[in-house]
């Protein structure tokens, strides 16, 4: 989805410089994982306000014995204490100068709502304080307020432009991270990746966008030769582009498997172009798989890719 994004940038700007959008690519992708630091830091400032609360309510003119008796417990929850002390999440935090001092109203209005919840007020009175049961209420915190917060919607969308599509995506991240803290010892812990092995990502969508660029022609002929009923202009400008990719998947990346590919941009379809561009996509790389095939240009190597 990175590449397609970057190859639209491409397509609609009279900058032709491959470096310059490989390098926004790049980018794109390391954004990602700047807002999975962001989502990380969020927890812990709505753990923080607990005391920032209990402070302000001490303080009242006239407090009641409630006031002066808050349970601040979320304050010192075993998860947050261990993710603020990872050396990873520290060093990350710092490179993408994360700080909420900005929107000091969202960690207020998440902890308002978690006040009221029945799931907050059982995590006050449970007993146990490992890691794995004090997860418990932030995963809920994560999951119940911070992801379907309108406010924090607002907040992401006008920062990272692609937050809508990158959702899904953070929720897994976030979620691996939930699992992968398992101790109290801060640097036992790790952070999600954004992929198993990103120097091998890194190189196949750089490759997939170069390549998609310098035999645009070659490819732009193949769908030419399946949609001669169609009109160019009638083609939306997406639909072309995931073709092109798809095409050059099929013939230059020997690992990927063929149905692999025509289910992958199938399915991006249904994000990025017209209702019916999946539909339309498949039949036409359909015909021009036949086609790649009869020249002898689908080469798959690997157990169980070889044609």
């Amino acid at each position: 989805m990175k590449v397609l994004q970057t190859l639209y940038a491409y397509r609609q700007s009279e900058d032709k410089q491959v470096a310059k959008f490989e390098k926004s690519l790049l980018k794109s992708v390391d954004q990602v994982y700047e807002m999975y630091i962001w989502l990380l830091n969020l927890l812990i400032d709505v753990a923080d306000y607990t005391l920032v609360d209990a402070e302000g309510r001490a303080n009242k003119f006239l407090p009641t014995e409630k006031d002066l008796n808050n349970n601040t417990r979320l304050g010192s929850n075993t998860f947050i204490k261990v993710l603020r002390l990872n050396k990873d999440f520290i060093s990350q935090t710092k490179k993408y100068k994360v700080s909420w001092a900005f929107e000091p109203e969202i960690s207020r209005q998440i902890f308002q709502q978690l006040r009221k919840s029945s799931e907050y007020d059982e995590y006050l009175t449970q007993s146990d304080h490992s890691i794995d049961a004090e997860k418990n209420i932030i995963k809920f915190i994560f999951k119940k307020q911070i992801l379907k917060s309108p406010a924090i919607e607002q907040v992401f969308e006008e920062k990272f432009i692609n937050w809508t599509l990158d959702k899904e995506i953070l929720q897994a991240m976030v979620a691996k991270t939930f699992k992968n803290f398992q101790s109290e010892d801060p640097d036992e812990n790790e952070l999600a990746n954004l992929t198993p092995n990103w120097s091998e990502d890194k190189e196949f969508i750089l490759e997939l966008f170069t390549r998609s660029i310098r035999h645009e022609e070659e490819y732009q002929a193949y769908i030419t030769g399946k949609t001669k009923n169609w009109e160019a202009e009638r083609i939306a400008l997406m639909d072309t582009l995931l073709m092109r990719m798809a095409i050059c998947e099929l013939i230059s990346f020997p690992s990927i498997p063929v149905k692999v590919t025509i289910n992958e941009y199938i399915e991006i379809a249904k994000v990025f172009s017209t209702p019916k561009s999946n539909t339309f996509i498949n039949g036409i790389l359909d015909k021009i798989l036949s086609e790649l095939r009869s020249e002898g240009k689908i080469r798959k190597i690997g157990r169980g890719l070889i044609e």
